[in-house]
This record gives structure tokens, C-alpha cells and sequence, in this order.
């Protein structure tokens, strides 16, 4: 049986310090800092745990219409998309999360780009 990302580097406790330390990245950066303005963070780090740990082979699960429901009023472009890709693999490397395992987390991440990236407009 194989093992999955999630219990591989020690499950939900592991997944909850990546989060944290994602989102002190997140707020400190430029491009997408912004965003969180004026949101609950606790409330976002434990869904964006139980998010990530979903990525990860955990067992939470986030349906394309949780995603849009909870993005729909952001003007996400690609750049902000790409950052925060970005930031996550830096966030993982931290961790010490093996090349493949963090690709595959990132991979997981852009297949739901088309879900969160608004297309620019005509």
C-alpha cells in the first residue's frame, strides 16, 4: 500500500505548521498580501489546512464549486496565481518535502488554476 504525501511527513499537525508558515509568506508579500486584507485568518488557516492537506492525499475534500464559491468576488489573475504556486513550493522546501511530493502538491495546485484565475477581459 502505498502511502500517501500527508501521512508521509506526519499528517494534519505537519500540514497545520505548513500552512502557518505559508500564510505569514503569504501576508508579507506585494503581490497577493493584499488579498487578505480584512479576512478572519484564523478561519481561512483551517480551511486552507484542511485544503492543503486534501492536496496532500488527506482526507478532507474541496470541490471546484467550494473554490469558486470562496474566490468569487477576487480578482485573481495569473500572476497573483503564480506567486502564490510559488510561494508553496518555497513553503514545502522549508519543510523539507521531497522534490516529487512538493511538485506533485504544486501540480494539484495549478490543475485548479482555470477554477481561480479570472480571464481578462475582452
Amino acid at each position: 500500500m502505498t502511502q500517501s504525501i500527508y501521512e508521509k511527513y506526519g499528517g494534519f499537525g505537519t500540514v497545520s505548521r505548513i500552512v502557518m508558515r505559508l500564510y505569514d509568506r503569504v501576508l508579507d508579500d506585494d503581490d497577493i498580501g493584499p488579498f487578505f486584507d480584512d479576512i478572519d485568518m484564523p478561519r481561512l488557516i483551517d480551511h486552507q489546512t484542511k485544503f492543503v492537506a486534501s492536496l496532500m492525499g488527506g482526507p478532507a475534500s474541496f470541490t471546484d464549486a467550494h473554490l469558486i464559491g470562496a474566490h468569487r468576488d477576487l480578482d485573481i489573475n495569473d500572476l497573483h496565481f503564480d506567486r502564490l504556486v510559488a510561494l508553496v513550493g518555497e513553503t514545502l522546501e522549508e519543510f523539507n518535502v521531497e522534490d516529487d511530493d512538493n511538485k506533485a502538491v504544486r501540480d494539484a495546485i495549478e490543475a485548479r488554476r482555470s477554477v481561480l484565475v479570472k480571464a481578462p477581459a475582452a
